[in-house]
């Protein structure tokens, strides 16, 4: 099975343009927990996740060794997010996106999100961002497929003279 044949075509996409609150919004509003970003021209830039939202929130590393002091009060890091709502999204996202072609194997796509542990991939067909993939929705058809479909084969047999182990 391809990739193309489990993937939504339907997607939400951002623009590197769009401001973490813009895009805080979409996600929320979308009940969704990443999107593409795509750059100026169209082309694929990035992805963005609740996760790198969250991680704006925190100081890099060089800001926290710098004035250590500053962070130490988490409520107050709370406000952070404020500071940052209009800040492009373009800063936050992960760059480059891990991407899978539309004509991969199902199980190819599985990998790279295992591997790179990763919720969703961009889908792509001939450089052009085509859909998105996620986990659950690869799981959820090798699970109907092929577990399901073999368990009620099985259970559909006739009984008689069958001993079925379990």
């Amino acid at each position: 099975m391809k990739v193309r044949d489990v993937m939504t075509q339907h997607m939400i996409v951002l623009s590197t343009r769009t401001s973490y609150e813009e895009a805080a919004r979409i996600l929320y509003g979308n009940k969704t927990s990443g999107a593409p970003v795509v750059d100026s021209t169209g082309r694929i830039a990035g992805i963005l996740s609740e996760k790198d939202l969250f991680r704006a929130m925190f100081p890099k590393y060089g800001e926290y060794l710098a004035e250590p002091h500053v962070y130490r009060d988490q409520e107050l890091q709370e406000e952070r997010v404020i500071e940052i709502r209009h800040e492009s999204i373009g800063k936050y996202m992960t760059s480059p996106a891990i991407v899978v072609d539309a004509d991969a194997p199902i199980l190819r796509a599985g990998g790279l999100l295992l591997a790179y542990g990763l919720h969703r991939l961009p889908v792509m067909e001939a450089g052009r961002l085509v859909g998105i993939v996620t986990r659950e929705e690869i799981f959820q058809t090798i699970l109907q497929r092929r577990l399901f479909s073999a368990i009620l084969k099985v259970e559909n047999m006739p009984r008689t003279g069958m001993i079925i182990h379990r």
